[in-house]
């Protein structure tokens, strides 16, 4: 019995540094291969027969008898009908877009909406963007934008629903759109511009610490995180606020110039029941109601950029979305508890 429990001792410590090898070699040879460049497909999902299919299952449990029967005889007939129509319909294609606040969602958009643009009818098709964001920063959110623009371009007819949240950088992004639905409590707005930074100067210097700065140009860089700021440079960095405020005013009033850009563009933001009677939104509906509404008249397709992600990139966007939904919720909840 001894000789058992020693054996298996020495057998755990054997596979133990065995598996601690073959894990400092995995990690060598991951180091040393060249990363591969990603390459992702486009994924179409039918939303019209889930839809369908829902409805099947739904009355298949409610119906009894005679009524069951019926139902069964006209699916078949309808089943029939709506693959002969299939190819003949209008289409609409559904994107949704969760935007983070580095917007590095764009990069998908971007993929979704070419593969759109390719094979679109401009005539009778049109595109339904899903969004949410509370914005983020400003180069990532104007070329999520520009993205959009691409489709009115292109004379497609584009929807925006928002069912909970298109805040700042997400309103530039909808404001593109033909026609605006949200939710009655989506919060709509915020058009307007911020940029903080702690200012660790006075630490340092309590503390007996230089800190040295050298640029070329006379505003490379204005406030710091650790020099001592000063007037001159809190004034140009204050310009620079106004100038990017600007710019986003005047992007909002070129796409809906109904628009009392002044009294909008306050940095405020509204439940998207206030947002209409301020001409922010058009309709007030969720994206639900968007899709049923169209049911009937439109093949409803969803379409989706994926990407093969490694267990890194699957960590760091898992972190990256959490930190995104824990500042949207701190958002939302700042707004129910100051309307």
């Amino acid at each position: 019995m001894e000789f058992l429990y020693e054996y298996g001792i020495f057998l755990a410590k054997t596979v133990t540094l065995v598996i601690a090898i073959a894990a400092v070699v995995i990690i060598f040879v991951g180091a040393a291969v060249k990363p591969k460049v990603k390459k992702g497909e486009i994924d179409i999902e039918d939303i019209s027969e889930q839809l369908e299919d829902l409805k099947h299952s739904f009355l298949e449990h409610t119906l009894s008898g005679k009524a069951l029967k019926a139902f069964h005889k006209t699916q078949k007939a309808d089943a029939k009908k709506a693959a002969a129509n299939e190819e003949t319909k209008p289409r609409l294609y559904v994107i949704d877009f969760n935007g983070s606040v580095d917007a590095n969602e764009v990069d998908s958009l971007r993929e979704e909406i070419t593969a759109i643009v390719a094979i679109a009818d401009a005539t009778k098709d049109k595109v339904l963007i899903r969004l949410e964001s509370g914005g983020g920063v400003v180069h990532g959110y104007g070329l999520a934008a520009s993205q959009l623009q691409r489709l009115k371009n292109k004379g497609i007819h584009l929807t925006v629903a928002i069912d909970k949240v298109a805040a700042s950088g997400g309103y530039m992004m909808a404001c593109v759109a033909d026609e605006i639905v949200a939710a009655p409590f989506a919060i709509v707005g915020s058009i307007g511009v911020i940029a903080q930074i702690p200012n660790f100067n006075k630490i340092l210097k309590k503390n007996d610490v230089d800190f040295e700065q050298i640029t070329a140009g006379e505003f490379k860089r204005t406030l710091t995180l650790f020099g001592e700021n000063t007037d001159k440079a809190r004034d140009k960095f204050k310009e620079e606020i106004e100038q990017t405020h600007g710019l986003f005013k005047q992007f909002v009033s070129s796409q809906r110039p109904s628009l009392d850009i002044d009294l909008v563009a306050t940095g405020e933001h509204w439940f998207a029941t206030q947002a209409l009677d301020k001409g922010l939104v058009d309709t007030i509906e969720t994206s639900d109601d968007t899709l049923l509404k169209y049911q009937d008249e439109r093949q409803i397709y969803k379409v989706k950029y994926k990407v093969k992600k490694t267990l890194s990139d699957k960590l760091a966007i898992g972190f990256s979305g959490g930190i995104n939904k824990a500042g949207v919720s701190i958002y939302s909840r700042f707004k129910s508890l100051n309307p």
